[in-house]
């Protein structure tokens, strides 16, 4: 099929059906795509694929399972270079970066959960008399809903453990990044996996809800917007469906003046700035000890000048950025590098950094999910860690230090899913991923995967005395 018009894929097949919408590359605002919109009868004949191709997907060994996963890594390995060009056109990443992470993680998500799954042992207790032991059945037919700003790595990420349990799956990439969706259902089709054990539909919201509402779908898993992630719990709650969500945040990075200065402007330019600011795991908030604020503030601005501005994901969040910058411009801040757009195509914006600003202010409150940070000072490591903790959200946040004592003190105190000392964005992929607060419900990854893609069975068996 053509990446310039985008069907579904259900049960094994293409259906262009729904209405037809455009979506834009971000590098330059035209269309590169037309894509067809999911309506109701759309999701229900994915839904209905679905279920009827769960009983014998389940009832694969996970042996066998594990190696399906492992036939889509190589799947995905044969399409490399379709898929970065894919992933390109709907983001406008960097080339450098889609190579070497975005994509090599699709693949790695794959082998990496068929590895845990095949080695995870079973529970047993044993008592006088008395075997209990625990067995785990997948959810059924999980519904997962994918973001924009990382669409190929977040979807092999839920598929990956959710299939290796025994659970077929209906996708929904959104509207903005459609392609490495539509390319992975080829690879799916390519390498033989049975027909409705992947399903992947097109559409805006409205097609996001009609889906994780469907009375035939058993669990859902989301990474967006925590409003949308409100609206997607409202909707299940009367079925009491299983839900994961990682949702937005407001992450914190705390500097102290005997970190190794070069390394932590270096790390926080990286958390602050990768993807336009676009990662869910980025730094909005930088707090530095006073000694070193104002080198630290100095070296982060000229640094921030020389990044490459990288496209927002569309015209709308485009002006979504920008109004936060006018916002800060309201409330008083100063300015040390950006606050602008440049001239020309595409839907970009400065790298900028501001400072100034109360910490009850909009800007220092709301995310913004751009290329953009405040540096505000701090005095002692319990204001530090105060100031790191005053948010709604609780995501992520990055700790600078050369004390190992304060790493360790400091880094249990955070409240955060995940903490990186001296580093960030250093993952691996056995550990729990997930926020706290408005950042989210659940965790993924390792073992923590398996438990939410399937459900427990305890067996307790009572033994009769022998002879």
């Amino acid at each position: 099929m053509s990446f310039e018009q985008v069907a579904h894929f259900i049960g094994g097949s293409w259906v262009a059906e729904g209405e037809p919408f455009a979506s834009y590359d971000p590098m330059t605002g035209q269309v590169n795509r037309q894509v067809h919109e999911a309506d109701q009868a759309v999701v229900d004949r994915a839904v209905r694929a679905a279920r009827e191709a769960a009983p014998g997907w389940a009832a694969l060994p996970v042996a066998e399972r594990a190696a399906w996963m492992r036939r889509l890594a190589e799947g995905i390995e044969a399409r490399f270079d379709d898929l970065v060009a894919a992933e390109i056109a709907d983001t406008g990443k960097p080339l450098e970066q889609t190579r070497t992470l975005d994509i090599p993680r699709g693949a790695a998500n794959f082998r990496a959960f068929a590895e845990i799954a095949a080695q995870r042992p079973a529970e047993a207790f044993h008592l006088p008399d008395v075997l209990s032991y625990t067995v785990r059945r997948p959810l059924g037919v999980v519904a997962v809903v994918v973001p924009w700003n990382l669409p190929f790595l977040l979807m092999t990420w839920k598929l990956g453990p959710a299939l290796v349990a025994g659970n077929t799956v209906v996708v929904k990439p959104s509207e903005n990044t459609p392609g490495s969706a539509a390319l992975f259902a080829e690879i799916c089709a390519s390498v033989g996996l049975p027909p409705g054990v992947v399903n992947v539909i097109h559409g805006y919201g409205e097609t996001g809800r009609l889906l994780v509402s469907h009375e035939g779908v058993d669990g859902v898993t989301f990474t967006g917007s925590t409003r949308t992630g409100a609206t997607i719990m409202k909707s299940v709650a009367d079925r009491v469906k299983p839900i994961s969500f990682e949702l937005g945040g407001k992450n914190a990075g705390v500097v102290f003046a005997d970190a190794d200065l070069d390394r932590a402007i270096e790390g926080s330019v990286r958390s602050v700035f990768t993807n336009g600011g676009q990662v869910c795991l980025c730094t909005e908030r930088l707090y530095v000890e006073r000694p070193v604020f104002e080198e630290f503030c100095a070296l982060l601005a000229e640094r921030a000048a020389s990044v490459v501005p990288q496209p927002m994901i569309s015209a709308q969040h485009r002006e979504k950025v920008l109004s936060y910058y006018a916002l800060a411009r309201d409330e008083g801040a100063k300015f040390l590098t950006g606050g602008g757009a440049p001239d020309g195509p595409g839907y970009f914006v400065e790298p900028t950094v501001v400072t100034g600003l109360p910490e009850s202010s909009r800007f220092n409150r709301e995310e913004i999910f751009g290329p953009v940070c405040h540096v505000a000072p701090f005095d002692t490591e319990a204001e530090a860690v105060a100031l790191a903790n005053d948010s709604d959200y609780g995501l992520a946040a990055t700790l600078w230090t050369s004390s190992l004592d304060r790493a360790h003190r400091v880094a249990q105190r955070l409240e955060a899913g995940l903490v990186w000392v001296n580093t960030w964005y250093l993952r691996d992929l056995r550990t729990p991923f997930g926020g706290v607060k408005l950042s989210g419900i659940g965790r993924e990854g390792g073992t923590q995967s398996l438990d939410f893609y399937s459900e427990p069975t305890t067996i307790t068996i009572k033994l009769e005395g022998g002879a």
